[in-house]
C-alpha cells in the first residue's frame, strides 16, 4: 500500500513521525493508501525550509514571480483531468464536479498572475516643499494554510497562489482524508520553476495543526473548515501574534417567492443541495418556501431529487457520488433520523442507499425534509451531506428574519422575479455572499470570498483584493533630498506640510 509523504524543501520525505492515517476510496469503502501524520518536528522542518527560501524569494522580481505563476497556470490547466481523478478517488465527488473545482482554483491562479498590477503602490509628489511620500506593500514571511477535505484542490488554491505571488513562502496542511492532490500540485510548482522551499506540504492531524499555530516563524494562517475549529484556529494563532483568516461553517438558505419560476428554482435547488453530495460550504442546505410557493415547489424538488443518479465518482453516468467517510454517512443518516423523529415530513429518504457493485461505499441518497422547524436538529446542525431541509415562511420579511437569526452568515440566495424583493433581500440579510436567482454565489477570483457572523473569524476575506491585503503589509516612505544650503534647516516643532 502506497504511503503518501510530505513535500518539504522541494522533495518528498516521510519525516520523523511513525504515525499513519488511512485514505479510503469512498465509492468502495476500501482503504487505498496510507498517509504520514506529521509531527511537530516535521512542521518545524517545513517552516525552516520556507523561512530559508523567503530570504531570496521575497526579493525576486515581479517579472520572475509572474513568469513562474504563468508557468504554473499552464501546468495545472494541462493536468485538470489528473487532478480531478485524485480528488474523485479520495473525496468521492464525480469527475465533472472535481474538474469544476480545479477550474475555480485556476481562476485564482490567473488572478495571481496579475500581481504586478495588484502590488502597485501610491506616490505623492511634493507633499511638502521638497518632500515626496510613497507607499508599497511587502510580504509577511512564512504563511500557512490549513484546508478541508471537501475541496482538496480549490480551497488551497484560494490561498497559496496569492501568498506566493506576493513574495511569501507557504506551508500547506491539507486534509489527511484526501491528500494526494496537494502533493501533485507541489510537483507541478517545481516543474514551473518555483524555488525549493517556497511551497511545502505537511500532512497530519491536530498535532501538525497545533505545531503550525504555535510556531514563532509562521506569520499568517489561513483556514477553512467547521466553525468550532475556525474559532479555535483564530484564538490560538492570534494569541501568538499571527494574522488569521479562519472561515467557518455554514447554513446556507435559499428563499423561493411565489413569483419565482418554480421549475427554474427547483432545478437549481436540487443541484445546489445535492451536488458534491452536499459537502460544500456553499451548498444550499435550507430552503425557505414563502407563501403559496411551498407545495408546488416541494412536488418539483422531490421529483428532481429522486432522479439524481448516484454512483461512483469515476462513472460518467453518476451525478452525485458518496460522502467522504463511513463516519460522515453515519452522522448524516442520524440527523435524518432525528428530523423524522422530531416531526418533520420526510419527502425523499436517502438512507440505506445501496449502489450495485459498490455495496460497501459511503453512499447517502438525496434527501428532502419538509415542514422543518428552526428548533430541529436538521436545521440547527451543519449536516454537510445531501439533505435539503425546507422551512415555510409567510413573506419575504419573515424569511429575512429567519436567515438573520441563524448564527451562520456564509451564503444565501433568493429566487424571485421581483427586483424590489431582491433589493430588499440583498440589503436586509446579514450574510457575506448573496445570490439573486443564483443558488451558489461563489464570487469570481477578482472579488473576495467570505461570510459573516460564525462563518468567519478575522477581518479579511479570502483570495481577491482582500487576499492580497492579508498576505502583505504596507510601508510608507517620506523622502527629502535637500539642497546643500538647507541641509541643517531642522526644527524642534512637530513636522507639518508647508
Amino acid at each position: 500500500m502506497a504511503t503518501i509523504q510530505h513535500w518539504i524543501g522541494g522533495e518528498f520525505t516521510a519525516g520523523t513521525s511513525t504515525r499513519r492515517g488511512a485514505v479510503y476510496n469512498p465509492a468502495t469503502g476500501e482503504q487505498q493508501h496510507e498517509v504520514v501524520l506529521g509531527s511537530t518536528a516535521d512542521v518545524d522542518a517545513a517552516v525552516a525550509a520556507a523561512k530559508t527560501a523567503f530570504a531570496s524569494w521575497s526579493q525576486a522580481s515581479l517579472s520572475r514571480r509572474t513568469k513562474i505563476m504563468f508557468n504554473f497556470r499552464e501546468l495545472v490547466n494541462a493536468n485538470v483531468k489528473r487532478i480531478a481523478e485524485f480528488i474523485s478517488d479520495e473525496h468521492g465527488k464525480v469527475l465533472s464536479d472535481a474538474a469544476g473545482e480545479v477550474q475555480r482554483g485556476l481562476e485564482v491562479i490567473e488572478f495571481a498572475c496579475g500581481i504586478p498590477q495588484l502590488l502597485k503602490g501610491e506616490y505623492s509628489d511634493q507633499a511638502s516643499t521638497g518632500v515626496d511620500v510613497f507607499s508599497f506593500r511587502e510580504p509577511l514571511g512564512v504563511c500557512a494554510g490549513i484546508t478541508p477535505f471537501n475541496f482538496p484542490a480549490m480551497v488551497p488554491m484560494w490561498m497559496y497562489p496569492v501568498a506566493i505571488a506576493c513574495g511569501n513562502t507557504f506551508v500547506l496542511k491539507p486534509s489527511e482524508r484526501d491528500p494526494s492532490a496537494s502533493n501533485f500540485i507541489a510537483e507541478l510548482f517545481k516543474q514551473a520553476g518555483l524555488p525549493d522551499g517556497v511551497f511545502n506540504v505537511v500532512h497530519g492531524d491536530k498535532e501538525a495543526v497545533d505545531a503550525v499555530l504555535r510556531h514563532p516563524d509562521v506569520a499568517a494562517v489561513s483556514f477553512v473548515g467547521s466553525t468550532p475549529i475556525a474559532r479555535y484556529i483564530h484564538q490560538q494563532a492570534s494569541a501568538t501574534g499571527k494574522r488569521v483568516q479562519a472561515l467557518g461553517g455554514a447554513k446556507n438558505h435559499a428563499i423561493v417567492l411565489p413569483d419565482a419560476d418554480l421549475d427554474f428554482a427547483a432545478g437549481h435547488l436540487t443541484a445546489a443541495a445535492f451536488g458534491s453530495a452536499g459537502e460544500r460550504c456553499m451548498a444550499i442546505s435550507a430552503a425557505v418556501a414563502v407563501g403559496g410557493a411551498g407545495d408546488a415547489l416541494m412536488d418539483l424538488v422531490s421529483r428532481m431529487a429522486g432522479e439524481v443518479v448516484v454512483g461512483p465518482g469515476r462513472d460518467p453516468k453518476s451525478e452525485m457520488g458518496p460522502v467522504v467517510t463511513a463516519a460522515a454517512k453515519q452522522r448524516i443518516e442520524g440527523l435524518i433520523d432525528s428530523g423524522e423523529q422530531q416531526g418533520a415530513k420526510l419527502l425523499v429518504d436517502g438512507r440505506g442507499l445501496r449502489v450495485p457493485g459498490h455495496e460497501n461505499g459511503f453512499f447517502v441518497g438525496p434527501t428532502v425534509i419538509d415542514q422543518v422547524q428552526p428548533t430541529m436538529d436538521v436545521y440547527t446542525e451543519e449536516i454537510f451531506g445531501p439533505v435539503l431541509s425546507v422551512v415555510r415562511a409567510d413573506d419575504v420579511d419573515a424569511a429575512i428574519d429567519l436567515i438573520n437569526s441563524n448564527p451562520y452568515g456564509n451564503g444565501t440566495a433568493i429566487f424571485t422575479s421581483s427586483g424590489e424583493a431582491a433589493r430588499r433581500f440583498q440589503r436586509g440579510v446579514r450574510v457575506g455572499m448573496i445570490g439573486i436567482n443564483v443558488p451558489i454565489p461563489v464570487p469570481m477570483a477578482y472579488y473576495s470570498f467570505g461570510g459573516w457572523k460564525d462563518s468567519l473569524f478575522g477581518d479579511k476575506h479570502i483570495h481577491g483584493p482582500e487576499g492580497v491585503s492579508f498576505y502583505t503589509r504596507g510601508k510608507v516612505v517620506t523622502s527629502r533630498w535637500p539642497h546643500v544650503e538647507h541641509a541643517h534647516d531642522a526644527s524642534l516643532h512637530f513636522p507639518t506640510a508647508s
